[in-house]
């Protein structure tokens, strides 16, 4: 089969590093753009990591800036577990440099060379980027085939009470995507804790290769603190699910579900209210990914860091 056309919108972030890699080492895909948004830390990290993360693979992907910030409210980002620069403090060389124009406009030009249903969006940062481009020009959305987020969650949040961290950091724009018409598959904080990742597994892999980009990923993944909210085991390896679904979606179970983002001003901020049980009058619009094989997760993300330089 063809490679699979993908826009991969992104706040790198240590756990969207080991996302880039794992999508630029598939042959499954044809990584059309990557886009930086402001989320873990500010844009002027997430970018220039996106840009060194895409260097270091040596593939010709056009990197782009674009939202420093949400469609409303103040930024914040995440330096507790993602350190200051975003990658725990590890340095990387210089990447190539950025592509001109913005985001959302990139998005859309590329949208509207597409084939109807053609193109797959993956959003593993806050959905600012992907919100602002299918808001400003919503006809092209018939071009799209599947949108894919790392967000959300249907029990517990885990930046607050309630909300996941990227869905909370603009769910505004997540509700422009959710309800644009197209599919959309939603890896969750349920989905993203079955991919745990421990320090055991980091240095197993460490000793499988001396690759630039493996050393560079193992270097982030060690620098990852364990979390709390799993029982210090270890670390979700959040935005690589959204990617894994695409390569090996025989890893993943899932259900149709009705999701929607509440967008009040209290304490349910940010909160993904998804409809597992069909109790909601209102149809399904979206897929939420249920159950994974983390050993098989785990094996395919080994398999592709071992081919990149």
């Amino acid at each position: 089969m063809a490679p699979r056309p993908v826009i991969i919108d992104c706040d790198p972030g240590t756990d969207d590093a080991i996302a880039l890699f794992l999508a630029l080492a598939s042959d499954e895909l044809d990584v059309r753009l990557v886009s930086a948004v402001g989320g873990n830390v500010g844009l002027l990290h997430t970018l220039r990591n996106a840009r060194a993360l895409v260097g270091l693979t040596g593939k010709p992907v056009p990197v782009i800036a674009g939202a420093d910030r949400p469609m409303l409210g103040a930024f914040v980002s995440e330096p507790r577990v993602h350190g200051q620069n975003g990658i725990g403090g590890i340095t990387l060389p210089e990447g190539p440099p950025p592509a001109p124009g913005i985001a959302a406009d990139a998005i859309r030009t590329l949208l509207r060379a597409a084939p109807p249903a053609s193109i797959t969006l993956v959003g593993i940062g806050p959905a600012t980027n992907l919100g602002l481009a299918l808001a400003t020009e919503p006809a092209l959305a018939d071009r799209v085939a599947e949108i894919v987020l790392m967000t959300g969650a249907w029990a517990e949040g885990n930046v607050t009470p309630a909300a996941e961290f990227n869905a909370w950091n603009d769910p505004e724009a997540l509700a422009i995507v959710l309800s644009c018409g197209r599919p959309v598959t939603l890896a969750t904080l349920e989905l993203t804790a079955q991919a745990l990742c421990t320090q055991d597994w980091v240095r197993g892999l460490r000793a499988r290769g001396q690759g630039a980009c493996l050393r560079t990923a193992c270097d982030i993944m060690a620098s990852v603190p364990d979390a709390k909210r799993l029982g210090y085991r270890g670390h979700p390896e959040h935005d690589a699910t959204a990617i894994a679904w695409l390569v090996a979606p025989q890893l993943f179970t899932h259900r149709e579900v009705h999701a929607v983002a509440d967008l009040g001003p209290g304490p349910s901020r940010g909160r993904t209210v998804i409809d597992r049980w069909g109790k909601s009058p209102s149809p399904p619009n979206a897929r939420l990914l249920d159950t994974l094989d983390a050993d098989g997760f785990f094996a395919l993300l080994e398999e592709r860091l071992l081919r990149l330089p």
